[in-house]
């Protein structure tokens, strides 16, 4: 074993759909022969797989001070600046009105878990109901989109790999990320300048986005498309005329989360992202189709940026938008000094087109296929249904994936499946409706999971569900 805690194993390489095999019974724990999966491109290029329509199935706010809330009560909406060349300074307030995120806290797949604790029965189905399994889901998996961005980018990527680890609990995956040294040395080493133009992403929201100021009292018994449109955070009266807020606070803890459903090939998927913005035209679609992804990037002067601007950033520009099914992204372009001299408008559809022409550049195809493969992959190697095993799934560019195999070690992020077990006669109403009392004390806790081990994080977790 290495420095890293990683095996040294006997490599296999697995191509798409070829058969491939965990690791037979009598090979010892510690250093079991593993498959690997083949990154290259050339070996994705084919049909596009089935991806259906992404469907939100709920959503989540995280408040100032990280806490949880099963509402909408973060959800901003968009308001299209009055000019072309808007001006916008994005330093200002970086160095009096910024509270930043403490990054260094790992939150893992913390937060997806309360809400499928409150939302429970929204993934009923009547296969889930008629399952033996108290953990049953009726999703194949459970992860952050973010996760998933990086393995449509994966093909195409040639700077920084992943470590993903994955846990099979009632015959779901869960999948979460775990820092990797070179992702955590960049962090500790950043510059000044790299902090602050992190900072400008999220004061351009502030120029451009209105709220939070949304209406969460769905009212019982009212009919279900009332109840839905209501559940979505309709605007108040007063809402249309409220104006962006660039004097307040930039608070990074504060985030709004759709929650959605889709199916990539047989891949049954259910995950979180966050969402920046929405629609504010009450004509506009239902979620996820009237979201909008906010961004920015330097303005383009030459054929060589716009040819990277292309080749690069519009491939996770359109990873992340296309697969909770967000149609638009508005981007705002600034100079060298943080200032927005331009905002345009990409629409997620039409940007295979406007790449099609460029050289050498990502093809959807490729990214989608390999995302395919490598669920696959997994399925076919986390078969032990136990979240005391982790399989951890690493990537470095112009690397194969490989695994490696951790029983109740540090990559641990799952409780046992008897914190998930509900007593229909007793809690069935309290574990489908927490209170936000509940929740506050489980974010009280929740906030010194630094001091504290692990295991007893996992237990005062799910603490309110038993």
């Amino acid at each position: 074993m290495d420095d890293s805690g990683r095996g040294h194993f006997q490599h296999k390489r697995f191509r798409p759909g070829q058969n491939h095999h965990p690791a037979g019974p009598s090979t010892p724990p510690s250093s079991p022969p593993t498959q690997s999966l083949s990154v290259q491109r050339q070996l994705y290029e084919r049909d596009f797989p089935l991806y259906k329509q992404p469907v939100e199935v709920g959503h989540f706010s995280l408040d100032s001070e990280r806490r949880f809330f099963n509402d909408a009560r973060q959800l901003r909406y968009y308001v299209e600046p009055e000019k072309s060349c808007p001006n916008f300074d994005l330093r200002d307030g970086y160095r009096g009105r910024f509270v930043k995120r403490d990054d260094r806290v790992k939150e893992k797949l913390d937060h997806i878990l309360r809400w499928i604790l409150a939302n429970r029965s929204k993934l009923q189905s009547k296969d889930t109901a008629a399952s033996s399994s108290p953990c049953a889901l009726g999703v194949d998996i459970v992860t952050w989109r973010g996760h998933l961005t990086k393995l449509l980018t994966t093909p195409y990527e040639t700077r920084e790999g992943w470590l993903l680890a994955v846990t099979r609990m009632g015959g779901t995956l869960y999948i979460s990320e775990v820092e990797t040294e070179a992702a955590r040395r960049d962090r500790e080493n950043r510059t000044e300048r790299h902090e602050e133009m992190m900072y400008w992403g999220y004061k351009f929201e502030q120029y451009t986005c209105a709220g939070p100021r949304v209406c969460n009292t769905t009212k019982q018994g009212a009919p279900p498309s009332k109840r839905h449109h209501e559940d979505q955070g309709a605007l108040q009266t007063d809402d249309a005329q409220s104006l962006p807020d660039p004097g307040g606070v930039v608070n990074t803890n504060e985030a709004f989360c759709t929650v959605v459903q889709t199916r990539l090939a047989e891949h049954r998927l259910l995950f979180s992202g966050e969402v920046d913005c929405r629609d504010k035209d009450p004509k506009a679609p239902s979620p996820p189709a009237n979201y909008i992804e906010m961004k920015t990037s330097l303005e383009i002067s030459t054929p060589k940026q716009r040819s990277n601007f292309y080749r690069f950033k519009l491939l996770k520009w359109w990873a992340q938008s296309f697969l909770p099914g967000v149609p638009r992204i508005v981007a705002g372009f600034r100079d060298h000094d943080g200032v927005v001299v331009s905002v345009e408008t990409y629409h997620i559809s039409k940007i295979s087109q406007l790449i099609k022409n460029e050289t050498n550049c990502w093809k959807p195809t490729v990214c989608m296929n390999f995302c395919c493969e490598f669920l696959s992959f997994v399925k076919s190697v986390v078969t032990e249904d136990n979240p005391r095993v982790v399989h951890l799934f690493s990537w470095d560019p112009h690397r194969d994936v490989t695994y490696s195999i951790h029983s109740d070690s540090q990559y641990s992020f799952l409780p046992d499946c008897e914190f998930h077990r509900y007593d229909d006669a007793q809690r069935s109403d309290q574990t489908t409706h927490i209170s936000n009392a509940q929740l506050w004390r489980s974010n009280a806790l929740e906030g010194r999971k630094c001091k504290i081990s692990s295991a007893k994080r996992r237990a005062f977790l799910f603490h309110f569900t038993v």
